[in-house]
């Protein structure tokens, strides 16, 4: 049986895990980590609502918002986009994040994930209250804020790591929210991922090339 040091804070570097340490010694980047977190975590609150709370003063003038299939956008149709769909007016939105970091790699970014879970107080979309049985719970999605030498957000944006957890689809973000009460937006992105046919064509011929290969 294995030893239980083995799986230890103490145990051996990965053979493939860098050298945080060493590399933001090495980095010029002017804020340390921990005081970034701490900055970003400050964007992400009710003052600032990352640029929805402050007139998007917390945002460098270059700042882009970029996601899976959104994006790049600039500051204003950020900003624009953000108070068209005003989410916080007809749910309940627990953001449930955690595990904060920043990069070693690229030691301007924050890290973190996030497992929303949302329920409807108010109409969305022609979704009434009483239409939407359940809350709705979204995948697990890591978010990534850049910042500029002077602490303003250069970007966010944010990424599905598991398409299968929740019922909204897989979908995260407002596709999810569209998804979720039953009214999903009306072209492919916004809607569960399925494969092309093209796609679908390739793994029949993968699956009929096994079934020949087992027989020889």
């Amino acid at each position: 049986m294995g030893s239980v040091a083995a799986f230890s804070a103490t145990a051996p570097k990965y053979a493939l895990e860098v050298d945080s340490e060493k590399l933001f010694q090495e980095s010029t980047f002017p804020i340390a980590p921990d005081d970034l977190i701490a900055r970003a975590k400050d964007v992400l609150g009710p003052e600032m609502g990352i640029g929805t709370k402050d007139g998007g003063a917390c945002l460098a003038d270059d700042f882009k918002f970029c996601a899976a299939v959104v994006g790049p956008l600039p500051k204003e149709e950020y900003l624009n986009a953000l108070g068209t769909f005003k989410l916080e007016d007809s749910f309940d939105i627990h953001q449930n994040v955690f595990g904060f970091t920043v990069s070693p790699i690229q030691p301007n970014r924050v890290y973190w994930f996030g497992n929303s879970v949302a329920t409807i107080k108010a109409a969305f979309m022609g979704a009434e209250p009483e239409d939407v049985k359940e809350d709705l719970v979204f995948p697990p999605q890591v978010f990534h804020m850049d910042f500029n030498d002077d602490g303003k957000v250069t970007e966010f944006g944010f990424y599905t790591v598991d398409r299968q957890y929740g019922n909204t689809g897989g979908l995260g973000g407002a596709f999810g929210y569209f998804y979720g009460v039953g009214k999903p937006l009306p072209f492919p992105e916004a809607k569960p991922y399925k494969p092309s046919f093209r796609f679908r064509m390739l793994q029949l011929v993968g699956n009929f090339a096994r079934k020949f290969q087992k027989k020889d």
